[in-house]
C-alpha cells in the first residue's frame, strides 16, 4: 500500500483552527469554490476531519489548535473495515472483532490480525496516524476490542486499568449447566510450555484470576452465560469453565467435545469504562452472535 500518496491526498486541503467555532461555520468561511449544501453533503457522508476523526454534526464544537481537514472521496470509511466500529475519538478506538481473527501478531501471523487492519484505516486518513493495543482477545473469541489512539490514553489506561475498566462482560455457551447457577471462581492460573493454562497453587508464575457467572438460559445439553471477570488472564474463562466441568463448546483445546456452530462459543459484549479525557461512564456493548441461539434450537 502506498503511504506516500495516501498521505498527499490525505493532507490537502487542512485549515487550522484559531478560535472556538463550530464546524459548519467553520467550513463555510474557509471552503471555497463548494455551496452550503455541497458542504453539508461533506459533513454527512463523513468527509470532513477534525483532528484525524471524521464527524457529521454541523454543530460539532472546534477549539483552537485542532485541525479540520477535507477527506477524498476515497478515504476509507468505517464500513471499509471487515468488522464494524463501534465507536471513535480522538483518543479510543472500539471495535467489534470477529471470531477467527487475532488481536495482534504472533509468530505465525503478522498482517492478518484486528491490530494491523484498524492500523491501516487510520493511517489512510492520515499517515503518522498509530494504535496502541490495551487489551486482547483469544484469535476465536469475538467482540469488543479497543485500542488506544496516543501514547497518553494507553500509559493512563496501563496505570489505572482496574480503576478506569468498570467492567468486562462476556457471553458463553457452555457443555452442560454449571452448579450452582450463579457463582464466582477464583484461582491461580499457570501458563504451561505448550501455551495452555491450567489452576495451580499460588506461587512463581502463578496469576490470580476472578470469573463470575450466572445462567442465562440452558436446553439441549447447553447452557448459556453471561460472564464478568474481574481479571484478564489468558485463556481465563476458558479454563475456569473446563476446570468447573462445564467447557466452553467448541473449545477442544480445553476439553469441548461439540463444536454446534464451528467456532468457539465465547463472545466479548460488553466493556465499560471511565473515558480518560472526559470523564463520561461509557458502556460498549457488540450482539450476541445469532449463531449461538442455534444451538437451543
Amino acid at each position: 500500500m502506498d503511504y506516500a500518496n495516501r498521505r498527499r491526498e490525505a493532507q490537502a486541503p487542512v485549515y487550522t483552527v484559531t478560535q472556538p467555532d463550530t464546524l459548519l461555520p467553520f467550513l463555510l468561511a474557509r471552503v471555497k469554490g463548494k455551496s452550503r449544501n455541497n458542504v453539508k453533503s461533506l459533513l454527512s457522508r463523513r468527509l470532513v476531519a477534525v483532528d484525524g476523526v471524521p464527524l457529521s454534526r454541523f454543530d460539532a464544537p472546534l477549539l483552537p489548535g485542532q485541525q479540520v481537514s477535507i477527506l477524498p472521496a476515497s478515504a476509507p470509511r468505517a464500513d471499509a473495515l471487515p468488522f464494524p466500529i463501534l465507536y471513535e475519538d480522538e483518543h479510543l478506538i472500539v471495535v467489534n472483532k470477529p471470531a477467527k481473527l487475532l488481536s495482534v501478531a504472533n509468530d505465525k501471523e503478522k498482517t492478518r490480525t484486528a491490530y494491523h487492519l484498524v492500523t491501516d484505516y487510520v493511517k489512510a486518513r492520515r499517515v503518522d496516524d498509530r494504535i496502541f493495543v490495551l487489551h486482547r482477545l483469544d484469535r476465536d473469541t469475538s467482540g469488543v476490542l479497543m485500542f488506544a489512539r496516543d501514547a497518553e490514553t494507553k500509559e493512563l489506561f496501563q496505570a489505572r486499568w482496574n480503576e478506569i475498566v468498570t467492567r468486562r462482560g462476556y457471553l458463553a455457551v457452555v457443555e452442560g449447566v454449571p452448579k450452582p447457577a450463579q457463582d464466582t471462581i477464583r484461582s491461580f492460573l499457570v501458563e504451561t510450555d505448550t501455551h495452555l493454562s491450567f489452576s495451580g497453587a499460588p506461587g512463581k508464575g502463578a496469576k490470580e484470576a476472578v470469573t463470575s457467572y450466572q445462567i442465562v438460559k440452558a436446553g439441549r445439553g447447553y447452557a448459556l452465560l453471561d460472564i464478568s471477570i474481574e481479571t484478564g488472564r489468558k485463556n481465563q474463562i476458558r479454563v475456569h469453565m473446563k476446570e468447573k466441568g462445564c467447557p466452553v463448546a467448541g473449545d477442544k483445546q480445553y476439553g469441548a467435545r461439540t463444536n454446534p456452530i464451528g467456532r468457539l462459543c465465547l463472545h466479548a459484549n460488553e466493556l465499560s469504562f471511565t473515558h480518560p479525557a472526559t470523564g463520561e461512564q461509557i458502556t460498549f456493548k457488540a450482539k450476541m452472535p445469532r449463531d449461538f441461539n442455534r444451538v437451543f434450537r
